[in-house]
This record gives structure tokens, C-alpha cells and sequence, in this order.
């Protein structure tokens, strides 16, 4: 399968175009591309873009690491056409674009490295379209969308932006329980809404807000009072109220840790026990995430990563993966 140069690639930012070329020149590809390039292109924007991916990966059995990075470097190349486009029109025209080589990839045309190696992916774990479509929806509803003015609402968007993510994890194991694809649903929304909670400030910047007006309305909370150097009174008990709601989801999907295929249980474990780490930190300082977004530290990071670990070896001794 021939690829197009990476230049001719769904329009890009310039930012992200020379980021992802670095890698891909990396990759060295031979002349039009292959499938081998385009894998190693798919590991080296993971491992380059999210810092904790190699842990995570390292948490399944080799079989499955190319086709997380495959799966994960769709998503990031989608967010960045969605987030550092000079404009939501630009956005919406290079989303469209990168949509129409999700199609050809799933007809059996793919032409970027990503869809190259994602191709391979979907073949073998038989893929549907639908959830990789619908992280799209996502990303162009954050083009038009700015507030949710309810709860249901923002869950709406949850559904589409962070739900199909669990739900290809699930299915490259041929999970397709409800019962658990439900769970999964449950702690995907519970770390869309901690990060939502940790970036109140930041995406306040970006002209969003995600906390629902129908909470904000009830507890007295203005779009001014996102603008302060500290939260005030008001949004910290918003804030506490939303952290619980967040918590809440990973109580619910929590038992999906014991419940999931066996390869999958510590690498769940460690996203979920992430995510309830987040729902602590933003507690810890007080609900206040204006004057400064909570962080895991490191050495918590690596307390994390290391119980997970621990659980994935136990695993393999016990002969459960």
C-alpha cells in the first residue's frame, strides 16, 4: 500500500506536521511506505506524545503493544487536527478530511502511516468504524460547543469523546459484553470528568467550559469566577461537587478490573486507580484548580505504576494471561 507523503497528509498544523514528520523520518520508511514504517511511526507518536504510555503498554502482553499505539496515534493525530488548527472552520474542514481516510481505511485503502498501521490493526482484532468515528464526533463538537448546560448533556459528549476509547481496548480481546462494556464506559467517563475538573483553567483559555451551567446556576458560580487567580468559595463547592461525581463513575465501573479479560485487569487497574489519584489531588488543594492544576508527583506516578506492574507479573505467574 503506497502512502502519501506526510506533507499532502489530512491538512495539519504546521506544529504538528513538523512534530510528526521528526517521527516519521524516523521511522525511515522505504520509498512510498509499508507497513513495518508505518508501525514504527504509530509507536514513536505515542511514546513521544503521552509519557505514560510505555508503562501502560508494558502492562499487556507484547501481542497487543502495537495495536495500543496504533489505536492511540489515530487519537492523538485526530486531537491535534481538532486543537491546533488556526481556526474552528480550519478544524472542521482537516477533520472532515482525516474522516474521509478513516473511511478508505476501513474499505481497505488507507494511505497515512497512521491508517496504514491501523488497517492491520482492525484486520486482525475485526474493528468496527463506529468507535473511531465517533471520537471524531468529538472533536468537531468541540468546534461548535463551547458549554453543556447539563449534566447530561456534557455525559453526551463523554459518550463520544471518551467512551469509544475503553470500548476498542475492550474489543481488541473480542469483548463485547455489554455488562462490561458498560463499566468501561463508566471509568472512561470518570477520566474525561477528573480531566475536565483538573483543566478548569486551562480550557477556560481555550474558551471552554465543561462544568455544567445547571451546576454552575445552583451553586452560584459565574463565568467571571473562572477567570480569578484562585477559586473562590462558590467553585470550590462546585468543584467538590463534580469530583464526586467523577468518583462516583469509577466506583461504578470498578469491578470491570477483576471482570475483563485477564490481560487487560492491571492496565485497567492502573487507569482507574490514576484517575481516582487526580480525583485526590484536586481534593488535597482544596477544589481549588485555578491557582494551579493538580498533578500526580512522581514518585505517586511510580507507587502507581509499580502496584500495576506487580498485579501484570502475578498475573503471568499464575498462568491467568
Amino acid at each position: 500500500m503506497a502512502s502519501r507523503p506526510l506533507a499532502s497528509a489530512p491538512a495539519a498544523s504546521v506544529q504538528a506536521t513538523r512534530r510528526d514528520a521528526s517521527a516519521w523520518q524516523l521511522a525511515r520508511p522505504p520509498e512510498g511506505g509499508d507497513l513495518a514504517a508505518a508501525q514504527a511511526f504509530c509507536r514513536l507518536v505515542a511514546a513521544r506524545h503521552y509519557e505514560n504510555f510505555t508503562v501502560a503498554t508494558r502492562l499487556v502482553p507484547p501481542r497487543l503493544r502495537q495495536h495500543l499505539a496504533n489505536v492511540y496515534a489515530y487519537a492523538r493525530w485526530s486531537d491535534d487536527l481538532a486543537d491546533e488548527a488556526p481556526s474552528p472552520e480550519r478544524a472542521a474542514r482537516d477533520l472532515a478530511a482525516w474522516r474521509r481516510e478513516l473511511e478508505d481505511c476501513f474499505a481497505g485503502r488507507p494511505h497515512h502511516p497512521v491508517f496504514m498501521a491501523l488497517a492491520n490493526t482492525v484486520t486482525q482484532a475485526g474493528l468496527t468504524i463506529e468507535p473511531f468515528g465517533h471520537l471524531l464526533d468529538a472533536f468537531e463538537q468541540d468546534q461548535v460547543t463551547t458549554s453543556y448546560a447539563t449534566r447530561h448533556d456534557l455525559l453526551g459528549y463523554c459518550r463520544r469523546s471518551a467512551d469509544p476509547v475503553g470500548r476498542i481496548v475492550l474489543a481488541l480481546e473480542g469483548c463485547r459484553d455489554a455488562e462490561l462494556i458498560a463499566m468501561s464506559d463508566s471509568i472512561c467517563t470518570g477520566l474525561q470528568l477528573v480531566n475536565f475538573w483538573q483543566d478548569v483553567k486551562r480550557d477556560r483559555l481555550a474558551g471552554r467550559i465543561y462544568l455544567p451551567r445547571e451546576d454552575m446556576h445552583r451553586h452560584g458560580v459565574t463565568d467571571a469566577m473562572l477567570d480569578a487567580t484562585a477559586a473562590g468559595v462558590k467553585l470550590r463547592a462546585l468543584l467538590r461537587a463534580e469530583v464526586a461525581w467523577a468518583r462516583g463513575c469509577f466506583d461504578a465501573g470498578a469491578p470491570l478490573a477483576g471482570a475483563a479479560p485477564a490481560v487487560l485487569r492491571p492496565a485497567i487497574g492502573l487507569f482507574l486507580a490514576g484517575g481516582r489519584a487526580v480525583a485526590d489531588a484536586i481534593e488535597r488543594q482544596g477544589f481549588d484548580t485555578l491557582s494551579r492544576r493538580p498533578r500526580l508527583g512522581r514518585w505517586r506516578k511510580l507507587r502507581l505504576g509499580w502496584a500495576a506492574w506487580r498485579a501484570a507479573l502475578t498475573a503471568r505467574i499464575r498462568g491467568r494471561v
